[in-house]
């Protein structure tokens, strides 16, 4: 039967855990032998299938800060020399494939060597370095256009909120554009815990209160430090908890706060990127869960919080308004310091409201990984070629 071929080009060749990188470490996992995981590969000028040390990196529970890509030298060189060494009609991929998928923002030397395989998909996740590029890394919102027109060149779109597919065809839309590919929402799955979390103990001494993603201008942890300084000032009592990797260009003013705040003797944990496992286990340790991000294509820490029992301090506008309508979020029309404050406060001084927020969370259910993957693969093989 023919095989899927999935766009691992980035993923595999780093152990950081961003959103992107879940997402596509999550459709290799549960694709499983329906896709063939490739790579274009530039040292051979070809995509290929991904080699023993690529799926290493896939499968490795450990993680790493830094997100760019890693090719060992040896990689390099036998790349090059096969490239140099072997007839060109025996390079690349080669056999019989039923379509092409990536969840990455890929590069403009990937999207100029496209595979000719049919029907073209991809994840779309957000358009927030057009939004907010004051928020956003330099190269990415100078990639972003490029990357927004080839996008043009797919047969379907699998957008992860509402909130990202308006946002894509309102940009094709403002291009003139006049036959874009169709767009459709899909939701992205996430990893359940292996058992029910217990409810937190409100009653501990010190309360932890956590928030983990990226340390990045757009996640506004900057406002969130100053609205736990804001409490810790007034007297209240509570351990902030923060687990993320530091995107140095954006995230520099939140990582120099936070370590003022730590010299200072406040009650202040931050962790860096953890494996799967130390997140889950931060998870059931804290009373609920802050995410002061402005703006998010999806915002998967939300649900892995509500999945585990532990209420989740988010923002109701756009993409995390969708997550948090239906129970278990504390949600803020606005998430500067002084509403956070407020919000924070509210749960560590009432109990009751805490339980019930923590009673609602339980009660949702989410999709698992599984479930994605199989209605991504099922509306690919729906999908007609475009000319």
């Amino acid at each position: 039967m023919p095989a899927l071929l999935l766009d691992l080009t980035h993923t595999s060749h780093t152990r950081a855990r961003t959103g992107i990188q879940r997402v596509a470490r999550a459709l290799h996992r549960e694709l499983g032998a329906t896709a063939t995981a490739v790579t274009h590969d530039p040292y051979l000028g070809e995509w290929r299938p991904l080699e023993a040390w690529e799926l290493a990196n896939l499968s490795a529970t450990d993680t790493s800060a830094t997100r760019g890509a890693q090719w060992p030298w040896t990689a390099r060189w036998r790349s090059r020399w096969r490239r140099f060494n072997t007839r060109a009609a025996d390079l690349g991929l080669r056999g019989d494939f039923c379509g092409f998928l990536t969840a990455e923002v890929f590069s403009p030397a990937v999207a100029a060597r496209l595979p000719e395989v049919f029907p073209r998909v991809a994840v779309f996740h957000d358009a927030i370095a057009l939004r907010f590029p004051e928020l956003s890394p330099a190269g990415t919102v100078a990639r972003f256009p490029g990357y927004l027109q080839e996008l043009l060149r797919f047969d379907g779109i699998a957008a992860v909120s509402e909130e990202s597919r308006e946002s894509l065809l309102a940009y094709w839309r403002w291009l003139g554009e006049s036959n874009p590919p169709p767009v459709k929402t899909i939701s992205l799955g996430v990893d359940l815990p292996p058992v029910a979390d217990q409810p937190a103990a409100t009653s501990a001494e010190t309360p932890v209160v956590l928030s983990v993603g990226t340390l990045e201008g757009r996640k506004n942890h900057l406002a969130l430090l100053e609205a736990c300084e804001l409490l810790w000032t007034r007297g209240e009592k509570f351990e902030l908890r923060l687990v993320g990797s530091v995107q140095r260009q954006t995230g520099a003013v939140a990582l120099a706060k936070l370590r003022a705040l730590q010299l200072a003797g406040r009650p202040l944990r931050y962790d860096g990127p953890l494996p799967d496992a130390d997140v889950d286990a931060a998870y059931a340790a804290c009373a609920f869960t802050v995410y002061p991000s402005l703006a998010e294509g999806f915002g998967l820490p939300v649900i892995e919080s509500l999945a585990r029992g532990r209420p989740c301090i988010c923002s109701a506008s756009g993409a995390l308004g969708e997550l948090s309508r239906d129970g278990g979020c504390l949600a803020l029309a606005a998430v500067d310091a002084t509403s956070l404050a407020a919000a924070i406060a509210r749960l560590l001084a009432d109990p009751a409201e805490l339980a019930a927020l923590s009673a609602t969370a339980r009660t949702r259910t989410f999709k698992p990984w599984s479930a994605y993957a199989a209605e991504v693969s099922a509306w690919m093989q729906e999908l007609p070629r475009r000319g």
